[in-house]
């Protein structure tokens, strides 16, 4: 059966800063940092969107 799902898995920098509510130019920073999980497709830089609610999940539970 076919997924039925139609949010993407990937999402970019920027979409990711949205989905957190925070500026486009710190979400970079933390992907800069390594902090924020991200997938390299050649010169494409990508949130996987399960790796974005595990990370805020973590960051929840140790109160940063």
């Amino acid at each position: 059966m076919a997924d039925t799902n139609t949010e993407p898995l990937l999402l970019t920098v920027e979409e990711a800063a949205r989905q957190l509510n925070i500026g486009r130019t710190f979400a970079w920073e933390l992907v800069r940092k390594g902090e924020l999980p991200v997938v390299r497709l050649g010169r494409c830089v990508r949130v996987p969107r399960q790796a974005l609610q595990e990370w805020l999940g973590r960051r929840v539970k140790e109160g940063t």
